[in-house]
């Protein structure tokens, strides 16, 4: 076992930068949950590991040393073997970026759980690495925490077909479908078996009381290869709902047409801005020769696409400004009777009245406080612009 040291560094009045009280010479496999745990109970929202420097924790925006001191080779090695494996080493120093969920049981009921990015780093001079940690929380947001319009929510579950939030890196993607699929669960009759492929997971559902729902949740690539051989996985298992984490590629997106025409509700993500550019970038994912089909093929199963962004309130923290549309029949029927190259202009137009703009949520948003003129004018001059991590 490593000696231990107590370290005192920066105590503050509130005791939020205080470093880990039993910070050892040397980290080993053993200590690694516990100085986790730890950050966890100082309130951080990220922790930071990175070679040569100390650990940070993230709170309430502001970073704070976590350790008295820096991280060396040795302690890296332990924290990239106890949170990927042994095979870290050779997976960064092949030019690849890690993304994972990593997962601590303090006790039978209780789950603490992070979303990982491991990412190889040059510091002074030698290959080394950086990990964050998001830690996240214990059950997904209602969508009354999230303030999600209520045209949303009462077009979030249609009988079938395929519901698309889109939205940058960071803009709470998966956060608002993990609402949306807690609100499903919550309901008196349940919303049957849910299957999830996510990668990684973020949120799980275990604190979530619904005796008519039954979730399944398979990560990518731990469990399954990708995301189209996940959705042909679902459609042998009998789902009243299929969760596809992203469709960002054409045999993905292929699949998930397919589940969504053969009856199922399908939801899924994709890195887009705005309603209109999210049909566009679809479509484009498919050969030259194969566009028309398609996109007559995509439309038939579209009810619902929502853009997000996150932006900073006046108050602090952030606030989602979404942009979204209904595809009711008659949006369908209008859109199936063109040439699918004057869908984006054509949805541009309908957007008002099926939906709402994100020029107009930004200026409600605006009007009432919440978000600066800055942000406004940014927000209203490029449809889904901003976001963050």
């Amino acid at each position: 076992m490593a000696t231990r040291k107590p370290v005192s560094l920066l105590k503050s009045k509130d005791n939020i930068a205080e470093t880990w009280a039993e910070e050892p010479s040397r980290f080993t496999d053993d200590l690694i949950d516990s100085f986790l745990l730890w950050c966890v109970k100082k309130n951080s929202s990220d922790i930071t590991i990175q070679t040569d420097r100390p650990v940070y924790n993230e709170i309430y925006g502001t970073l704070y040393p976590g350790t008295y001191r820096p991280i060396d080779a040795a302690d890296m090695n332990v924290f990239l073997t106890k949170i990927y494996g042994p095979e870290a080493g050779a997976r960064l120093a092949s030019g690849t970026d890690l993304d994972l969920s990593y997962e601590i049981r303090p006790d039978r009921y209780t789950r603490i759980r992070f979303r990982v990015n491991i990412t190889p780093v040059l510091s002074r001079g030698r290959d080394s690495a950086s990990i964050t940690m998001r830690v996240l929380p214990n059950e997904p947001p209602r969508m009354a925490d999230l303030n999600v319009e209520q045209d949303i929510i009462n077009s979030w579950a249609p009988r079938q077909g395929m519901v698309i939030i889109t939205g940058p890196t960071g803009s709470g993607k998966t956060t608002l479908l993990a609402a949306g699929i807690r609100m499903l669960m919550e309901r008196k009759r349940g919303c049957g078996k849910v299957v999830c492929y996510e990668a990684p997971i973020e949120y799980v559902y275990d604190a979530i009381k619904s005796p008519r729902s039954l979730i399944s949740q398979t990560e990518i690539p731990r469990h399954l290869p990708d995301f189209a051989r996940g959705v042909r996985n679902a459609l042998r298992r009998k789902p009243n709902i299929i969760l596809v984490g992203e469709a960002r590629d054409r045999e993905t997106i292929s699949s998930a047409i397919e589940a969504a025409q053969t009856g199922h509700l399908v939801f899924t993500t994709t890195h887009t801005t705005g309603v209109a550019a999210t049909i566009q970038r679809m479509v484009a994912s498919f050969e030259p020769a194969e566009r028309s089909e398609r996109a007559y093929a995509l439309m038939e199963t579209i009810r619902l696409i929502v853009t997000q962004t996150l932006a900073p309130k006046t108050t602090g923290g952030r606030m989602g400004i979404r942009e979204w549309m209904r595809f009711t029949d008659e949006v369908r029927d209008k859109l199936l009777a063109i040439d699918f190259r004057e869908w984006p202009s054509e949805i541009q137009r309908m957007i008002p009245a099926y939906g709402q703009t994100m020029a107009k949520s930004a200026a409600s948003a605006f009007d009432a406080g919440l978000i600066d003129r800055r942000t406004y004018i940014t927000l209203s001059s490029s449809t889904g612009a901003g976001g963050g991590d």
